[in-house]
């Protein structure tokens, strides 16, 4: 059974990939009500999400929002939940909703094949700060 932060959701982003890391960045930085928690697919916790929730990850490899015991989303309809959480402005984004998941997948699906081209890539995941350790899960 998994041990999961309770009333947290759970971000699973690809740790080796600099868009993601800096796309975390960016969630820890406008998260103001500690709604996130994070962990890359390629670490041990990561690997026990997603087996538990069972996806694929040969047809999702960049980034999932996990829910614990409610849903789970990924590809363009987990960052349009990210923005809602985050709540200001960012929830505006929630208007691309309009568009079919299928379409706006297509757009998330072409950034995500091209993120390490455009964007690079590192050797090893990032390991958190000690003021940023308590948002990552282990």
């Amino acid at each position: 059974m998994l041990n999961l932060p309770q009333n947290k959701k759970i971000i699973l982003f690809d740790g080796v990939c600099n868009l993601c890391d800096s796309a975390v960045q960016f969630v820890i930085k406008h998260d103001k009500k500690d709604v996130f928690r994070f962990a890359s697919l390629q670490s041990e916790i990561g690997q026990e999400i997603i087996k538990h929730i069972g996806i694929d990850t040969q047809k999702i490899d960049s980034i999932i929002l996990y829910q614990p015991g409610i849903a789970y989303y990924y590809k363009s309809e987990a960052a349009l939940e990210i923005a809602k959480n985050l709540g200001g402005l960012f929830s505006f984004a929630t208007i691309f909703k309009i568009l079919p998941t299928a379409l706006s997948n297509v757009i998330y699906d072409y950034v995500a094949k091209n993120r390490y081209k455009w964007y690079g890539k590192k050797d090893s995941c990032m390991i958190p700060t000690l003021e940023l350790k308590s948002k990552f899960l282990d």
